[in-house]
């Protein structure tokens, strides 16, 4: 399981250039002290919102009145389930086979091989007991994020146990764990990210493009072990527990809220309260934030009333990471509902004082609950002995890791597959008329999807102090782009008098980057523009690295928290940061020495792609320049790895729209589509990029707009007047 590191410290001091004079001069709010936590704006304020909602959750609840309330709470839970990792996949033949076993003196190990779906391989342990007759209650094992797999001391303790108490125990190595990591470097013989919580949110991202969640796989694998188990002659299909720590307790909430063939759950050091997970550790891994889970009125006992109500026990840790407090109110809010079903007896909750792990006081605790509802009777029977086996000897695979010895599916390339039959069903667009209706369609599924909110208004602005050069000046202000939310900027204003032309200017690591003198903006404020520069929310002085779910998680996704506890309210930080440049460029329109009818607009890195989709929906912008940019969302599901992509997702955005496609939504207007990236932040080679721009082209043709759109290439050591020549006519 993840957990806040101090690594990230150091790589905020290493990684991170420190500022000097001058660039604080620019990035003015850090030494004002009114402004001393404006890192903090973007967490808090959407920690608030997401706080609001479950707030509105709770007297919801509070209505409930009996068995009907309950009924329909579990068929809603479980189609949102459903629906946020896109549905199960189909039900196929498993092909299972055992490979080996272990003999032990009163139980033995089978190793099993099966396929969860055609060719994607699950490698799983099966423990058998040898003593007693059956069948047998059978347990559901999934694991968590712990190293090692199913070959970790802590899972073997437990599962040797049930084998021991007379039980059938299945577990199976996650994907990006054990025998089954999903991104392999076959010369290193190991993944090629630091943790498996990375590998998961790596693919995690590729799926939230694709409209499905990476849970869709391991939920998937975890019914289809569920199915194998209940297969097997030695189990009693009436008496099926479920039981999992950290990931694994996520999945044994899931699993058990889906499955009614699930008869007890006891899901350990997992259950806590959305309000305090926000407050305390944020959003974990991708395949933990089903989307748009509170936007959709949900909160963690809802995967209890899923169950319910059927036995159910929170094993807990007063000192984990999870919040106690998350816990007990979260088990006070479902005892609550048991009690007015008159099942309060199958409710219960156990506190260790330790921390995070699946240590023997829980595992105590589990033995005596389940012996209670499949024996009859209480169990507080010490914990059996027996021997820990090796990784080795556990092993399913000939090299112990699927994607060498057996090859098959993986996650990456079931969800390019998945990506591949999406139908975005978009309109005709070959002349001028058809443009106008396609530029329609895309302004409304941008608004959908990345839920950009109406923008009309010019912010208030406050002005923080004035930077006169030669030729120009340079107002320092904020605006409030809507409660909560400021947003820094700088405007460059040429000398003379007149209306002028401008452009907005928008940089992923902010507005102070090209603003230095001799910089890049400076050369456009000569060549007599009006220049805005803007630090959307999370971007320049209110960015905020505030997650730390590992030290190499900022490297991978940015602000991971903000992102995905946005998409957590089916809301986007992308179609937020749409909202604050609309904002900005209302107040630029509004500014006297402006022509507002000679608007241009400048993308650079993480900022390209919400500066595109405010383009594609105001046509104030008359032309477009994108540098460093990512080249389309398809590249994203097309390539294993990829780095600070994640802030400019949306859910689902592969089903309505790419990049290119809002590229060719802003025909006939002039675009520049500069020093293209791919998904690990690399410029491409213009004939890559031409081919990822080759249906807006063509739209660009059709609409007699030839020579409007231009993918160029850009020197380091070029000046902007050399490649945006026109613009210094």
């Amino acid at each position: 399981m993840n957990r806040r590191l101090p690594l990230l410290l150091l790589y905020s001091l290493v990684l991170v250039p420190q500022p000097g004079h001058a660039q604080q001069e620019l990035d003015f709010l850090g030494s004002l002290t009114e402004f001393h936590d404006i890192k903090q704006m973007l967490p808090k304020y959407m920690n608030a919102r997401a706080n609001e909602m479950l707030a509105k959750r709770r007297e919801e609840v509070a209505t409930w009145r009996g068995a009907d309330d309950l009924a329909q709470r579990k068929a809603y839970v479980r189609k949102t389930i459903i629906e946020a990792i896109g549905g199960l996949p189909e039900r196929t033949p498993l092909n299972a086979r055992v490979v080996g076993v272990l003999e032990r003196d009163d139980y033995k190990i089978e190793k099993i091989i099966f396929e969860s779906q055609p060719n994607f391989f699950v490698t799983a342990n099966l423990y058998l007991p040898k003593t007693g007759s059956g069948p047998y209650p059978g347990v559901l094992y999934p694991l968590g994020h712990e190293r090692g797999g199913k070959s970790n001391s802590d899972w073997q303790h437990n599962l040797i146990s049930f084998a021991k108490k007379g039980y059938v125990a299945l577990t199976w190595d996650p994907i990006g764990q054990g025998e089954r990591y999903q991104i392999y470097d076959e010369d290193f013989e190991r993944r090629k990210v630091v943790r498996s919580t990375t590998e998961h949110s790596i693919l995690g991202v590729e799926a939230i493009l694709v409209g499905d969640n990476v849970a869709r796989y391991t939920i998937w694998d975890g019914i289809r072990a569920l199915d194998y188990l209940l297969s097997r002659p030695e189990v009693d299909t009436t008496r099926i527990a479920c039981t999992g720590n950290s990931g694994g307790g996520t999945h044994t909430a899931y699993l058990s809220a889906l499955e009614d063939r699930i008869h007890v759950a006891m899901p350990s050091c997992y259950l806590t309260s959305w309000g305090q997970l926000l407050d305390t550790i944020g959003p974990q891994d991708a395949e933990q934030n089903l989307l748009p889970w509170i936007g959709a009125g949900l909160d963690h006992p809802d995967f209890i009333y899923a169950f319910a109500p059927r036995p159910y026990i929170m094993l807990s840790g007063i000192r984990d990471f999870f919040s106690i407090s998350g816990a007990r109110a979260t088990f006070k809010e479902a005892k609550d509902v048991y009690y007015r079903l008159g099942a309060e007896d199958k409710i219960a909750m156990f506190e260790a004082d330790d921390r995070h792990g699946y240590h023997q006081p829980r595992r105590l605790a589990g033995y005596n609950w389940l012996s209670r509802w499949f024996k009859g009777t209480e169990d507080h029977r010490p914990e059996p002995e027996g021997p820990m086996a090796s990784f080795e000897e556990l092993q399913v695979t000939e090299t112990g890791q699927v994607v060498t010895s057996l090859g098959g599916e993986t996650v990456f390339t079931l969800n390019q597959k998945r990506a591949q039959r999406l139908n975005k069903n978009l309109p005709p667009l070959s002349n001028r008329d058809q443009a106008k209706a396609f530029r329609g369609a895309m302004q409304h599924r941008i608004r959908e999807v990345v839920a950009v909110a109406d923008a009309s208004g010019v912010p208030i602005v406050t002005p923080y102090g004035v930077i006169s050069r030669d030729g120009y000046r340079i107002e320092k202000f904020i605006y409030e782009s809507e409660p909560g939310i400021l947003v820094p900027s700088l405007l460059f204003i040429p000398e003379g008098s007149g209306r002028k032309p401008a452009i907005i200017y928008v940089h992923g690591r902010g507005k102070a980057i090209d603003a230095g003198e001799s910089g890049e903006i400076e050369k456009f404020t000569k060549a007599g523009y009006v220049v805005l520069a803007v630090d959307p929310r999370g971007i320049g002085e209110t960015n905020s690295l505030e997650d730390f779910n590992g030290s190499d998680f900022p490297r991978y996704f940015g602000q991971w928290n903000s992102t995905m506890t946005g998409l957590l309210m089916g809301k986007s930080l992308l179609g937020m940061r749409v909202f604050d440049i609309q904002k900005g460029l209302n107040l630029l329109a509004a500014r006297p020495e402006v022509d507002s009818s000679r608007i241009s607009a400048i993308g650079k890195e993480a900022g390209g792609v919400p500066l595109l989709m405010a383009t594609v929906l105001d046509d104030r912008i008359s032309r477009l320049a994108l540098e460093n940019v990512l080249v389309s969302y398809d590249a994203v599901v097309n390539q294993r790895l990829h780095e600070g992509i994640f802030e400019n997702v949306a859910w689902g955005a592969l089903k309505s729209f790419d990049l290119p496609d809002l590229v060719s939504a802003t025909t006939p207007r002039p675009v520049w589509i500069t020093n293209a990236v791919n998904p690990l932040g690399h410029e491409m080679p213009i004939a890559q990029v031409n081919k990822a721009y080759e249906a807006s082209t063509n739209a660009y043709r059709d609409t007699n707009a030839a020579g409007a759109l231009r993918v160029v290439r850009r020197k380091a050591d070029q000046d902007p007047d050399s490649v945006y020549a026109d613009w210094f006519r």
